[in-house]
């Protein structure tokens, strides 16, 4: 047993969704000896190099900041061993070798947006939202061999609401896990934890849903889906990288959008006379089981408006279709 704040510990993350995370630890002032971040790198129109977040969060607060090429170099790992860490933490980062996990005295534990073993993968809060579920969670479990499977420390559950998008649940679910990661570090230096095999978790018959890298190819809406399951398809994929579709027109014009929010209302009786992806009125659409209101929308090029702004320069005609 060990004074929590007296352990050494190396964090690792890149993106905002680890900063929170960090934060709190330094808030806590937990004795963070380095940080763990992808290495600098050239980003948006001007390829400007860019610091992940967690690196300019780190160099803020004078946290020594190591950013390895490849995570099983020689050169890194002895940096880690020189550091002489008793606990890592790992907060949306890479794949770790057994090498780098191994390592701290009292193991390295994750932090990942889903009530494990549900959503295992890259995109766990996206998949959530896709699927339709009401609820998700965080837990922090130690590392194991396989991705996401390890044994479990805790879980906290969240419930997801009806029309919330994915960066608002991110948002959300950023400050719960990291408040979560405090309290497993508290924990882990008590002696106080229980580690619990996912196995356990698994209910007679449950299906394990996945959550894997998101591609743009999966991003397009399929009109001829049901209308609700499109609805949940923008949602679980805004602000980013963001559910896309075409407008073709009757002059063979083809127009990319995306859509950011939008709202269904179900309808009981299909109507034949429109095709699924037809345009109703403004800018409501057809589907198999009711009527999708695109609420916010994003043309090649041009930042994100709503609907009605993007109406004021913009008509649909007859035959404009969405496909």
């Amino acid at each position: 047993m060990i004074e929590s704040q007296q352990l050494r510990i190396i964090f690792m993350g890149t993106p905002i969704f680890a900063v929170a995370t960090l934060k709190k630890l330094v808030k806590e002032n937990y004795n963070i000896v380095a940080v763990v971040t992808s290495p600098d790198k050239p980003a948006g129109r001007g390829q400007q190099v860019q610091e992940s977040e967690v690196k300019q969060f780190a160099s803020q607060h004078n946290i020594p900041v190591l950013q390895p090429e490849k995570l099983k170099s020689q050169e890194f790992i002895e940096q880690l061993k020189l550091l002489n860490p008793d606990l890592q933490i790992v907060v949306a980062f890479r794949m770790l070798p057994e090498v780098v996990w191994q390592l701290p005295k009292y193991g390295t534990f994750n932090l990942h947006a889903s009530m494990l073993p549900q959503y295992r993968g890259a995109a766990p809060i996206n998949h959530a939202i896709i699927n339709g579920e009401n609820q998700t969670g965080v837990s922090t479990f130690f590392l194991e061999q396989d991705i996401d499977t390890g044994k479990i420390i805790f879980q906290e559950a969240i419930p997801i609401e009806p029309d919330e998008v994915a960066g608002e649940l991110h948002d959300r679910m950023m400050e719960i896990g990291a408040n979560l990661v405090v309290r497993t570090v508290a924990a882990i230096g008590k002696g106080e934890i229980s580690k619990i095999s996912q196995a356990d978790f698994i209910k007679k018959g449950e299906v394990l849903k996945t959550a894997p890298k998101i591609f743009r190819a999966n991003c397009k809406i399929n009109w001829d889906l049901d209308g609700m399951a499109i609805h949940n398809h923008i949602r679980g994929l805004s602000p980013y990288p963001a559910a896309w579709t075409e407008l073709h027109r009757e002059n063979g014009e083809v127009i990319a959008l995306k859509i950011h929010k939008s709202k269904f209302t179900p309808s009981i009786a299909n109507d034949k006379e429109f095709k699924a992806g037809s345009i109703i009125e403004h800018f409501k659409i057809y589907t198999l089981t009711g009527i999708l209101e695109v609420l916010e929308v994003q043309a090649a090029g041009k930042k994100k408006i709503k609907a009605s702004e993007f109406l004021l320069g913009f008509k649909f005609k007859d035959g404009d279709l969405f496909k």
